[in-house]
């Protein structure tokens, strides 16, 4: 008398509807399994609504078009130097280097310069400044309302300086420089 395995193996799993039962007891047991160490439901047999990834669910009202950011408005208090004219005197400055001494040249522009810059900038050799005149007015990108990053044209390229507000005071706090 044949063994039930070796029925299963000539008979059974030989045949199509044999692969097809088989199939579908495996399906059927992960479902199970899955049913089984899954939460609770929910009461009116739903789907749940959000996910707890915190991914933004869309709605009916979005269309995948993006909508501009309105421009910040930057504070700055009554008297005080507005952020382009900061970023003008600190790149005037900032290009004021030949025959100059690093104390000097790092003097003329602490009083544009957050104390975490100066502080950077204490040990920079203002030889190696690579422009000699600012070219143009500065141009502000603002981010926020304490916060503007300005582009000032000089003879060489474009310098980048990145601008802070401190109690509606600007102050410049980062420097970079890109040939253009």
């Amino acid at each position: 008398m044949p063994t039930a395995s070796g029925l299963l193996a000539s008979r059974v799993l030989r045949s199509r509807y044999g692969i097809a039962l088989l199939l579908a007891i495996v399906i059927l047991a992960i479902v199970g399994a899955a049913k089984l160490f899954a939460g609770p439901a929910r009461p009116d047999g739903g789907l749940p609504v959000g996910n707890a990834s915190g991914i933004p669910q869309p709605t009916a009202a979005d269309d995948g078009e993006s909508v501009p950011l309105p421009t910040p408005t930057l504070v700055t208090s009554p008297g005080a130097a507005a952020p382009d004219q900061v970023a003008t005197a600190f790149a005037t400055a900032w290009v004021n280097h030949r025959g100059v001494a690093a104390d000097r040249w790092l003097a003329g522009l602490r009083p544009y310069a957050t104390a975490a810059l100066a502080a950077k900038l204490a040990g920079a050799d203002p030889a190696t400044v690579p422009a000699d005149r600012v070219t143009g007015p500065a141009k502000l990108i603002p981010r926020a309302e304490s916060f503007v990053d300005a582009a000032v044209p000089v003879d060489s390229g474009t310098l980048r300086l990145r601008l802070v507000a401190t109690g509606g005071r600007w102050f410049v706090d980062g420097v970079d420089w890109e040939r253009t």
